[in-house]
């Protein structure tokens, strides 16, 4: 095939690169790694997929400058494939405007594909013997025929961009994502800068300005949206945009400045789809979470999952979807997609019953299937000895469901409010939760729980409601609300004459009564549960009550009847079975034995609570468990290992994010590098712990603390007044926690020490 004219030396089809282009450096750079002559790379076609709005066309020209820059290409072409338009661009049309491009006349080039397609080679190859490079770059392709005919067959090099993988290609494939949050508000800042040079709107609202970037979903598309409309209301400012795009009755509608609009460049990709996959696209606008399992799409569709896997993978195809990488059976939607898919499950609902039935079906199956399934998890987390289901195997497969789903519950249950499937839920997530320590998670399903057996009428379970929101109320230290739930539990509990019910309540009772310093009240609420499980011959309930009247114990500081009450709870624990139970009471009866100098006994509790926390796989178990341990070897002057204990429980514990007893064990360990001599590790770790729990507005443990803390002090040779201003301040936090007898020792010691000048 004959080559036409001479090809100029520097052919370059560009547009200017915007100010704003910012956020894909590891993008651009993976990319340039292909095209480096030097590289050794055998490959000469990529492809850019990603979904619409994603900025693929952006990053297309940022390498084709960079290439050039660089000076691996002596041109850059591109042409606009127009794939997703109502009539796209063929081959033929495009092999046509690369021909121009290369400085064909239009009289030579010929009518039919095949012809065009020979003779656009040739003239890449006249080129590539002059030692010319050219770097093709085919936008906006949907299909792997409109490009097929634009690859070079050797030393040139193209790259495609599309909504599509295009597999047909044969090319190196880029996934490009969504902006990550930094570099979104970069791009919203720079955006704003380069209409006006002294907008410094997003300076002066930082926070206003990750909302609204949040809000666009990180979519450089949607992010410049939101910038013109900025540029144009100079004096808007960012929170006021934020409100509108939140009460807005779709983000959709907000995205649109007139000459781009978001909503209508979704629509098209709908276009694309074949009936099934634009259902499904529409039905998974019902989901009310982030992501959605293989499972639950088969449960919202009615259809096998097989089926339902291959319609979700042609999702992923045409970029509406994506699949975990990690979890292969999981599914999600970027959040702007997921808000097109709702309005577009609304619009297709019309006037049309069938299609109405069809949609209230689907959302009932897929609710159905998390209900069920999440009744079936909790079986493997309720005491020994009650039925399992068979749809989990075992405790660690149902927790990892629950962990898979968490958010998707919690979206199930705010969105089916004062319903059956809200209480149920609401019951069925309270132990999982409570594993977890998701406690302010808790607080909000125990609260949707109780709603809906006030709006059910549901009488038999508004006791057992206000009950378990007693004890999330008090696990985030509301325990005055607490009280008054639990309170109000046991009145109900003893309305239906319901033993076991009003047991469980005085139980739980007592705890908040610990937790506001009425320990007196607190000891006699755990009796009172003692007796009434021993009236329904609850084996299980026994030993906790038990277990909980050592603690009111405890506190009372009658620490040999404390230890006679845990070690009755461990036998019985024992007897029914209860490894949980068991590992909680050989903790709690470590800490008393400390509490009575008998360490060795301590240490060896402490061990074996542990070993059980680890078969049970409880990190928080464990946390509290190397923190006791660590007590317990101080008290045996075995200071490296109460060291290295401390130091296990600390990681332990932030890994559980929880503070208070991180500031705890901060505590003990202040007196473990104590006991090594290590001056600065002590002072350091006994401010933080008082630091932490003065913040945490634990009195009692930070009258400990600060006892520990004067005692480091003065045993590293402080100034007395120092010394003197740790006893004042654990004096004061004992007195603010009630405790009188506590207070009056560090009161002593206060007065025994010359506060200095």
């Amino acid at each position: 095939m004959q080559a036409y004219a001479a090809v100029p030396t520097a052919l370059n089809s560009l547009p200017r690169l915007p100010q704003e282009f910012t956020g894909r450096e590891d993008e651009l750079s993976k990319i340039l790694s292909m095209l480096d002559p030097g590289s050794g790379s055998s490959a000469t076609v990529g492809s850019v997929a990603g979904l619409p709005g994603v900025g693929k066309t952006t990053l297309a020209h940022a390498v084709g400058h960079a290439a050039l820059d660089k000076g691996w290409f002596t041109g850059v072409q591109m042409v606009n494939l127009r794939g997703y338009d109502p009539s796209p661009v063929p081959p033929e049309d495009a092999l046509e405007a690369l021909l121009r491009a290369l400085g064909v006349a239009a009289e030579h080039i010929p009518p039919t594909l095949d012809e065009r397609e020979g003779l656009y080679r040739s003239q890449l190859d006249a080129l590539a013997w002059e030692g010319q490079r050219v770097l093709i770059l085919a936008d906006n392709a949907s299909t792997s025929d409109q490009v097929r005919s634009l690859l070079p067959a050797r030393h040139h090099a193209v790259l495609v961009t599309s909504r599509h993988a295009l597999p047909g290609l044969g090319a190196r494939l880029f996934n490009l994502h969504s902006l990550q949050p930094d570099a979104a508000v970069n791009l919203l800042r720079q955006r704003l800068e380069v209409a006006c040079p002294d907008d410094r709107r997003v300076e002066e609202e930082p926070a206003a300005a990750d909302e609204l970037s949040a809000l666009c979903g990180y979519l450089p598309l949607a992010l410049q949206i939101a910038a013109s409309l900025l540029a144009d209301d100079p004096d808007q400012p960012l929170s006021e945009r934020v409100r509108m795009l939140t009460d807005a009755g779709t983000r959709l509608g907000g995205l649109d400045d007139g000459e781009r609009n978001l909503r209508t460049v979704f629509d098209e990709c709908l276009t694309r789809l074949s009936h099934e996959e634009a259902d499904l696209y529409r039905l998974l606008g019902l989901h009310p979470g982030p992501d959605i399992s293989t499972l639950a799409a088969s449960a919202l569709t009615g259809q096998p999952a097989d089926k339902v896997t291959l319609l979700l993978r042609q999702l992923v195809r045409a970029r509406l979807l994506t699949q975990n990488s990690q979890a292969r059976d999981r599914w999600f939607m970027h959040d702007l997609l997921r808000v097109h898919a709702q309005e577009q499950a609304r619009i297709s609902l019309g006037g049309d019953r069938a299609r109405r039935r069809r949609y209230e079906q689907a959302s009932t199956g897929l609710t159905e299937y998390y209900v069920r399934h999440s009744g079936a998890a909790d079986t493997h987390l309720q005491p020994p000895g009650e039925a399992v289901s068979t749809l989990f195997d075992g405790r660690e497969q149902a927790l990892a469901w629950f962990d898979a789903e968490r958010e998707n519950l919690l979206a199930s249950i705010h969105s089916h409010a004062r319903t059956q499937a809200a209480s149920s839920l609401g019951f069925t997530l309270g132990r999982y939760l409570t594993w977890r320590r998701r406690h302010q998670d808790l607080v909000t399903v125990r609260a949707h729980a109780l709603e809906a057996c006030q709006a059910l009428g549901d009488a038999s379970n508004l006791a057992r409601a206000w009950n378990n929101l007693g004890n999330a109320l008090r696990e985030i230290q509301r325990y005055t609300e607490a009280l008054d739930a639990l309170q109000t539990g046991l009145g109900l509990f003893q309305q239906l004459d319901d033993v076991n019910g009003q047991a469980s309540a005085w139980n739980n009772l007592g705890s908040a009564l610990e937790e506001l310093h009425r320990y007196t009240e607190a000891l006699d609420a755990h009796q009172t549960a003692l007796d009434l499980f021993q009236h329904t011959d609850d084996i299980n309930g026994q030993a906790a009550a038990w277990n909980n009247l050592g603690n009111a114990l405890g506190k009372l500081k009658r620490y040999t009847e404390a230890l006679d009450a845990r070690q009755t709870a461990l036998d019985l624990f024992q007897q029914t079975g209860d490894p949980y139970g068991q590992a909680r009471t050989c903790h709690n009866l470590g800490s008393a034995l400390v509490e009575l100098n008998r360490y060795t006994e301590a240490h060896d509790a402490c061990l074996t609570a542990l070993d059980l926390f680890q078969q049970l796989g409880d990190t928080h178990g464990q946390a509290t468990t190397w923190s006791g341990l660590g007590r317990a070897l101080v008290g045996l002057n075995r200071y490296a290992e109460a060291h290295d204990a401390c130091l296990t429980a600390l990681d332990l514990f932030q890994e559980t994010g929880d503070i208070n007893r991180q500031a705890r064990t901060w505590n003990n360990l202040g007196t473990a590098c104590r006991g090594l001599e290590r001056q600065e590790e002590a002072i350091s770790a006994g401010e933080k712990a008082v630091a932490m729990l003065t913040q945490e507005e634990d009195w009692a443990s930070a009258g400990e603390a600060w006892a520990e803390f004067a005692i480091t002090l003065n045993a590293f040779g402080a100034e007395p007044s120092q010394v003197w201003e740790a006893w004042e301040q654990s004096a004061t936090a004992y007195t603010r926690a009630g405790d009188d007898e506590a207070a009056a020792t560090s009161r002593a010691k206060l007065e025994s020490t010359t506060p200095g000048i």
